[in-house]
């Protein structure tokens, strides 16, 4: 009789991961790996890094890192913003998590930090409607700019779903269509566009309709311009257009982003509808933008 074997637990894959971390750069590596998106990845490797070149100084590694090695690097990051040293606390807490959970440290001394306050500035990055018009209408000398802009603005996208797009993600509905978009952490999500923003992409469309739909629907006019925008290309296509309209140089593509959220909220659509629009994991994302912008407060009860 063959023997039984109990069921595989979370415990018994642990010595997998620890075979294969036989240094802090694999088990790094393997803590990047984690990530889908590429920005985040980037940003990952930095922070470790730094965070590792730290250790070496003090003859130390990840399996031997103590809380006043962790709280020596973070002094270190003082300078900085208090974003950037938020951002960069959770990033090193996280690779500290992560080398505690697949055995390689013994202790997680990451517990014990914590990361910094940081003040939320959504509201001063929420245009006004009549602003977001604006800056869609200044991109009407360009209709490759003029429909990427409303796109962004119509879908609510991050700067870089737009780039990736094809025509096959792009499907007619009526009078108007809808978009598949691939977004972050690898998520997808079929996201209804208003019929100004469907007439706008379908002004760029090919004339020759045949086998188009594997092609880039922004086009980069870099070398033989067959290739997709970038998100650098993007930024300064939005940040022209601001220019042009006369707007604030802060304004970047991700305002346009927060605008759809606010914009729509503030004309009641359902805050779950905008979520899934938005493309949020937490309907406490979508949530933010209610709080940077009150139809309400106890303020105005007042008689001040």
């Amino acid at each position: 009789m063959s023997e039984i074997l109990p069921p595989a637990t979370i415990s018994d894959e642990l010595p997998t991961f620890h075979d294969q971390a036989q240094s802090d750069a694999t088990m790094v590596a393997l803590w990047i790996d984690k990530s889908e998106s590429k920005h985040t990845r980037r940003n990952y490797q930095r922070q470790a890094d730094a965070f590792l070149a730290h250790l070496l100084i003090k003859g130390r590694s990840v399996r031997s890192a103590r809380i006043v090695d962790v709280q020596a690097f973070m002094a270190g990051l003082a300078h900085l913003a208090p974003a950037t040293r938020a951002t960069t606390a959770g990033a090193i807490k996280s690779l500290l998590s992560f080398a505690q959970e697949v055995g390689y440290s013994p202790f997680n001394v990451g517990k014990a930090i914590k990361a910094p306050s940081v003040k939320t500035v959504l509201a001063e990055r929420i245009m006004s409607e009549a602003d977001a018009m604006l800056l869609v209408a200044a991109g009407k000398a360009s209709p490759r700019n003029y429909a990427l802009i409303t796109l962004i603005y119509g879908a609510g996208l991050r700067i870089s779903e737009p780039c990736g797009l094809r025509w096959r993600d792009l499907v007619a509905r009526g009078d108007a269509g809808q978009v598949t978009v691939y977004g972050k952490g690898g998520k997808t999500r079929v996201v209804l566009l208003s019929a100004n923003t469907w007439k706008a992409l379908q002004a760029i469309r090919p004339l020759k309709t045949a086998e188009i739909n594997d092609l880039p629907v922004f086009l980069s006019r870099k070398g033989k311009g067959q290739g997709h925008l970038d998100p650098s290309q993007v930024h300064r296509i939005v940040k022209a257009a601001a220019a042009d309209a006369g707007l604030s140089v802060n304004i970047s593509t991700h305002w346009l982003r927060h605008a759809h959220a606010s914009h729509s909220l503030d004309r009641g659509a359902p805050i779950h509808l905008v979520q899934s629009t938005m493309g949020h994991a937490s309907v406490a994302t979508t949530g933010r933008y209610l709080h940077a912008r009150p139809a309400d407060s106890s303020s105005m009860y007042l008689a001040i």
